[in-house]
């Protein structure tokens, strides 16, 4: 097992249908982020072709970085332990050089299908999927999980953290809320800060850091030096190298409007080949929701394209706040 690394780091925080190749690429080319995680990979009981995991993350072919070096690791997401393990083995194969676990999905749908933040349910699954992915692959592939704080409370999170841990994984990170929680403040960092006490592996912590000062009080209260954002880094995408300036006690002035639009506009761009024209601008849309908590801007925008669709209004739009 890897000696603790101590030093303080952000990552990307993996989002289903949000985060995906493209604002790994966006984001982590502003600086600050040291390391991102795919949108999971749903295992059942067959063997996946290699084109799934290069599909979920492109960066596998380019040795698992994006273009601006930032390491990227692949989620997987399943319940039997022996098909994981085999699938991580392909997803080697296939150029990742770092496997997390997904045990933390609150979604309805993943949850039904024995996947995600139920197996919290089952300790013993959990340590066992662990296992037998860490028997699998070589040494020198880091194996690492996401849990939340439970299924229907958070009864169970230390029986969790102890199971991830206790069957080789290299690192965890925890969502300091609970399924039944959802997404809802408070993010319960305290309960991080238990984990971290009982373990010798380094412990993410997740959950509620929009801001600054919120980073700050995340790491205090749950002991963590490294912290993943990821609702945080869509309504301000500058937050990882404004806090990044902070620790090295440097002067910010925060991402002004205009930039992000500039970052928006070369996301839909970029976006609008891989999907039909009417839901080309789904996207851009989803993301100016997370941005209207940082910048009023956008909550005009999302107003003036909410019914568009075609390409030539979303080009207007952008030409109009750009100015």
């Amino acid at each position: 097992m890897r000696a603790p690394d101590s030093s303080p780091k952000i990552y990307l925080a993996p989002m289903e249908g949000v985060v995906d190749f493209q604002v790994r690429e966006l984001l982590s080319a502003l600086g600050g982020i040291d390391g991102c995680v795919t949108e999971f990979v749903r295992v059942t009981d067959q063997l996946l072709p290699r084109k799934v995991f290069r599909r979920f993350g492109p960066e596998l072919a380019h040795g698992s970085v994006t273009s601006s070096g930032c390491p990227v690791k692949l989620q997987l997401l399943g319940s039997n332990p022996e098909f994981v393990a085999l699938n991580a083995t392909r997803a080697v194969d296939a150029g990742a050089t770092a496997i997390d676990l997904n045990f933390g999905c609150p979604a309805k749908t993943v949850n039904r299908s024995q996947g995600g933040a139920c197996l919290l349910r089952e300790p013993d699954k959990v340590g066992a999927i662990v296992a037998a992915v860490r028997q699998a692959l070589p040494a020198a592939i880091p194996v690492s999980a996401k849990i939340r704080l439970g299924f229907e409370d958070r009864s169970r999170y230390l029986d969790n953290a102890l199971a991830v841990a206790e069957a080789g994984a290299d690192e965890l990170t925890v969502h300091a809320r609970s399924k039944v929680d959802g997404y809802k403040p408070p993010a319960y960092w305290e309960y991080i800060a238990e984990i971290n006490a009982a373990l010798s592996i380094p412990v993410i912590a997740n959950g509620e850091v929009w801001t600054l000062a919120d980073y700050h009080r995340c790491r205090a209260v749950s002991g963590s030096t490294q912290v993943m954002i990821g609702r945080g880094l869509l309504a301000r995408p500058d937050l990882a190298r404004q806090i990044k300036a902070d620790l090295a006690g440097e002067d910010y002035i925060p991402m002004p409007w205009s930039e992000v639009c500039q970052l928006l506009h070369g996301y839909y761009r970029q976006s609008q080949p891989l999907y039909p024209t009417k839901f080309g601008g789904n996207r851009i849309k989803q993301w100016l929701m997370y941005l209207q908590r940082s910048y009023p801007e956008a909550a005009h925008f999302f107003e003036s394209i909410k019914r568009e669709r075609e390409p030539a209004a979303f080009e207007a739009a952008f030409l109009a706040a750009a100015g």
